[in-house]
């Protein structure tokens, strides 16, 4: 397989998969005194300190940034959807159209201004609070439901063996008193 763009898996050869874009020089040029095994040594480690470096980012899709449709219906709103006038309650055209623009386009401006100087601010909190919780969650939580867990086991062998010690006994004493009970049902006209 030849090279391809960013973050596309290639493979070349004998050589392995890498996720970052690969330099014109890929596969190494070998020199006639550097023995081969040295080189692919390098060019591994090369590849494991790029990997290791890009653990942490992945592509990310800059035309479909809803992939997940997450804010489908919430805030996709058009002018459409905010005014209308019916019929019989028209304004002239030319304020009209002007209207139009001025809310499309101060919706689109006023967006790309919030986001360009809260945007990163607000990831950054939003990343600090879902890493809290994602830290309650496994260091607090979950040890919590696992201990409540085992200690229900041990509560609950020892209410199972009470049922079965004295419940059970009662309970099969009774049915078989009122198994011998019989019910005969007659109608008299």
């Amino acid at each position: 397989m030849g090279r391809l763009s960013m973050g596309v898996p290639i493979l070349d050869g004998m050589w392995t998969i890498c996720k970052f874009p690969c330099p014109a020089s890929y596969p190494p040029a070998r020199s006639p005194d550097r023995d081969p095994s040295t080189a692919m040594a390098d060019q591994y480690n090369a590849n494991d300190e790029k990997i290791l470096r890009d653990s942490h980012t992945k592509e990310i899709d800059l035309i479909n940034r809803d992939p997940k449709q997450i804010n489908e219906d919430v805030v996709k709103v058009d002018f459409e959807d905010v005014i209308a006038e019916p019929d019989g309650t028209h304004s002239l055209d030319g304020v009209w159209k002007a209207s139009y623009t001025t809310f499309t386009v101060s919706k689109y401006w006023c967006y790309r201004i919030l986001s360009a100087v809260f945007g990163i601010p607000v990831a950054l909190l939003w990343g600090f609070l879902f890493a809290c919780i994602s830290f309650c969650h496994i260091w607090a939580v979950m040890p919590c439901i696992k201990s409540y867990l085992i200690e229900t086991q041990c509560l609950s062998r020892i209410y199972s063996l009470c049922i079965q010690t004295f419940c059970d006994p009662l309970f099969e004493a009774l049915g078989k008193i009122f198994s011998s009970i019989r019910v005969a049902l007659r109608k008299e006209v």
